[in-house]
C-alpha cells in the first residue's frame, strides 16, 4: 500500500458503541467522566453507584466513541441488583468494542472471574484496562496480572491506566477509535450525553449523599427529580425526592437539626448550577419506602431498566 493510500486509509472516519464493564469500584464511571471532559456518572468509593447505562460522547476528528458505563458486576439480591445485571449483559450484546476495567491495586478475586467469564462469553473485540496503577508502589507487580489475562482472551491491547490522574488515557482513545467499525457519527458534535439535565441533576444529588453520609448509608438511597420549573431564564427550582427504606435511615440522611440534608443540597446545588449555567432552587425532600428496591412501579420511575 502506497504513502498516499494509507494516510487516507487512516484518515476514515470510525464510530460506534464501547461498553465499560467491570467489578464495583473498578474506576469506570471516574474513567468516563475523565474521557468525556465532564462528570456524567455518579462516583463515590461504595458499591453500586452506577445503576444506569450513561452514554458519554467523545466525539474527535477521526471518529466518535460512544462510551456506554453500566453498573458494577455483582450477584443480584433485589429486583433493582437484577435489573442493573440485565443492564450489563444487554450492553454487551449491543456494543461494537468492549473495555474491562480492572482495578490493578488488589488481589484477584471471584468477581474478577466473572467479569471475565462475561467477556468471553460477549466474544466481542475488547480492550483491558489495567486500572489505579498510581496505588501501585512498584509498577513491575503488573506484570504476572498482565500475564494473566493475556492468556484468558485475545485482548485487542492490554493498557495500564490511572483514571483519576489521567495517565495513558490518550493511548485508550486511540486505541478505541482505531477497533471501532467505519461509520458516520451516531450523534450530533456538540451532544455530550443521551441522559436528560434532568437525571443528572438527581445523580449529582445521590453522589452528595454517598459522599456526605460515609459508611452510614451504603445503596440504601435513590433520588428523583419530582418537579422543574423554569422560573426565569437564568433561574430554576428544582424538587428532589430522596428514597429510603427505613426512618433510621431518613434520620441520618436529615441529621441532626436537619444539618446533614443541608450540607447535601449545598454542595449539590453549587454543582448543580455549573452545570445548568445560572442559579437555582433547590428543595430536597426524604421519602420513607420500605423495599423500594424491589418495587417495580418505582423502579421505573427511577430508570432502572428491566
Amino acid at each position: 500500500m502506497s504513502t498516499h493510500q494509507k494516510s487516507k486509509e487512516e484518515r476514515r472516519f470510525r464510530a460506534g458503541l464501547v461498553a465499560l464493564v467491570g467489578r464495583p469500584n473498578a474506576g469506570k464511571s471516574t474513567l468516563l467522566n475523565r474521557l468525556v471532559g465532564q462528570k456524567l456518572a455518579a462516583v463515590s468509593n461504595k458499591p453500586q453507584t452506577t445503576r444506569f447505562r450513561i452514554q458519554g460522547v467523545i466525539t474527535r476528528l477521526d471518529g466518535q466513541i460512544v462510551l456506554v458505563d453500566t453498573p458494577g458486576v455483582h450477584k443480584p439480591g433485589y429486583e433493582m441488583n437484577r435489573r442493573m445485571m440485565s443492564t450489563v449483559q444487554d450492553a454487551l450484546l449491543g456494543v461494537d468494542l468492549v473495555c474491562l476495567i480492572r482495578d490493578a491495586s488488589v488481589r484477584t478475586g471471584n468477581g474478577d472471574r466473572f467479569v471475565l467469564d462475561l467477556v468471553q462469553k460477549s466474544d466481542k473485540p475488547a480492550l483491558l484496562l489495567l486500572n489505579k496503577i498510581d496505588k501501585l508502589e512498584d509498577k513491575s507487580a503488573l506484570l504476572p496480572l498482565i500475564d494473566s489475562y493475556r492468556n484468558e482472551y485475545e485482548w485487542q491491547e492490554i493498557v495500564p491506566i490511572s483514571a483519576l490522574r489521567g495517565s495513558a488515557l490518550d493511548v485508550v482513545l486511540d486505541q478505541m477509535i482505531q477497533h471501532l467499525p467505519e461509520s458516520e457519527a451516531l450523534f450530533g458534535e456538540d451532544e455530550l450525553t443521551d441522559q436528560s439535565v434532568r437525571s443528572m441533576v438527581a445523580e449529582i444529588i445521590r453522589e452528595k449523599i454517598l459522599q456526605t453520609t460515609e459508611e452510614e448509608i451504603p445503596y440504601v438511597t435513590a433520588v428523583v427529580t419530582e418537579k422543574w420549573e423554569e422560573v426565569r431564564e437564568d433561574f430554576t427550582r428544582i424538587y428532589c425526592a430522596i428514597f429510603v427504606e427505613r426512618p433510621s435511615q431518613k434520620k441520618i440522611i436529615i441529621g441532626k437539626g436537619a444539618s446533614r440534608l443541608k450540607e447535601i443540597g449545598i454542595d449539590a446545588r453549587m454543582e448543580i448550577e455549573q452545570l445548568l449555567g445560572h442559579r437555582c432552587h433547590l428543595e430536597l425532600f426524604v421519602k420513607v419506602e420500605e423495599e423500594w428496591r424491589n418495587k417495580e412501579h418505582l423502579l421505573d420511575e427511577m430508570g432502572i431498566g428491566r
